[in-house]
């Protein structure tokens, strides 16, 4: 007999009910009593960190205390990491079962559930109400500063605010493509964005990188964002889309001020991938391991500086591509004895990871704690980075 039959009714749909009403403070307390329901014992709830170093357990009347978990030093991190559910031995014949916490294949953090027996029928029951968990936690993040607040570890510059409420999702999968990124310094970037959309056969993602530093550099990159989303939606071509945004910075940052950019498409029916070099490092493609540059592309000045249309490049991908858009942070990364991170570096590290089995997301988080480490943390410049896998299959990882 399962939980909800022995209890006389359904824990999810009483969960439905309560949350009409429920304030965000009260999520956690919620969650853990409809997890008794369920045959939960306990049920907490941890949200990763902005650098996606730490697991924060998010506390609640009712709700067993917890200390913060290693990303890379945990059974709760290791599910996190791998996106799979763990089981682990808990105090007396009790076992805590870890599941990943996921917004469709955006990874959250993790639910940590303590229960008598692991049982396939408990994993399953446990695993479908770890996705409502997650959908509670995204809607009620729009409401409150809670979470917002639990993921910071010290103090955010007011640029890297503005950034990171710019930010999509650091994830997107479906079953023809695998979008992930990642940016630093998480708590003072100041002009490094991204930006991606999904549009039925078509994907626009773009990476770019505003002049300067803090609040000013922010600035930019958000008016930036602005126009390219803008003139995405109105449908326009690569070249119109570069000019919106050219003409937009040019209009309204009359000292000069500019942004460099790689803007791109890719249909997924064919594989095409046409992008607009501002400026900026053309797109890296990783195709069986080894690094190719896909071709002279003739490089246009950056956005706000432009005076003509620029010319659109083109490459054709091969099924299990993975092609990489970043800004120089990244390959200019320099050692303490002065050695570039590099593309190369950037392409071997890719490959190991992959072959690895990590996926997507979990390979540019630790590419981007590699960049950390060879500049023996201290980051020079800022970083992003976004990685696109067209048709390698590895989408499967990203599901329970």
């Amino acid at each position: 007999m399962s939980a909800a039959s022995s209890h006389g009714s359904d824990p999810l749909r009483s969960l439905l009910r309560d949350i009409h009403l429920l304030a965000p403070d009260q999520l956690s307390a919620v969650v853990a009593a409809r997890g008794r329901d369920l045959g939960a014992r306990e049920t907490v709830i941890y949200l990763v960190d902005y650098e996606q170093l730490l697991l924060q357990p998010l506390r609640g009347e009712g709700v067993p205390v917890r200390q913060e978990l290693s990303v890379d030093g945990s059974v709760g991190g290791r599910a996190f990491r791998h996106v799979e559910v763990l089981s682990s031995p808990s105090h007396g014949a009790t076992q805590r079962l870890w599941v990943p916490l996921l917004d469709g294949v955006e990874r959250l953090g993790v639910i940590e559930f303590v229960v008598g027996e692991v049982t396939p029928a408990v994993q399953d029951e446990l695993r479908a109400y770890a996705g409502l968990i997650a959908e509670l936690v995204v809607v009620n993040d729009g409401y409150t500063d809670i979470f917002a607040q639990l993921r910071r570890r010290k103090t955010m510059s007011l640029a890297a605010e503005i950034q990171w409420d710019l930010l999509p999702p650091l994830t997107f999968a479906s079953d023809r493509v695998v979008i992930s990124g990642a940016l630093e310094p998480a708590y003072d970037i100041g002009g490094d964005t991204f930006d991606y959309a999904v549009n039925g056969s078509t994907v626009d993602l773009m990476v770019l990188d505003a002049v300067g530093h803090g609040l000013p550099a922010a600035v930019l990159a958000s008016t930036a964002v602005g126009a390219y989303r803008h003139a995405r939606r109105e449908k326009h071509d690569l070249p119109d889309v570069a000019r919106v945004m050219n003409d937009v910075i040019a209009s309204e940052f009359t000292d000069s001020r500019f942004a460099t950019a790689a803007i791109a498409r890719l249909h997924l029916d064919t594989g095409q991938l046409r992008w607009v070099n501002a400026g900026h490092p053309d797109p890296l493609i990783v195709r069986d391991g080894a690094l190719l540059h896909p071709g002279p592309c003739k490089p246009h000045p950056p956005l706000g500086l432009q005076v003509r249309a620029p010319d659109v490049c083109e490459a054709q991908l091969h099924a299990g591509d993975r092609v990489v858009l970043y800004t120089d942070g990244i390959v200019e990364a320099r050692s303490p004895e002065g050695e570039f991170f590099g593309e190369e570096r950037l392409a071997d590290f890719i490959h190991r990871a992959t072959t690895a089995g990590d996926p997507a997301p979990e390979t540019v988080r630790r590419l981007m704690r590699r960049v950390l480490t060879h500049q023996a943390d201290h980051l020079q410049d800022d970083a992003s980075l976004i990685m696109l896998e067209w048709r390698t299959g590895d989408e499967r990882q990203l599901q329970l």
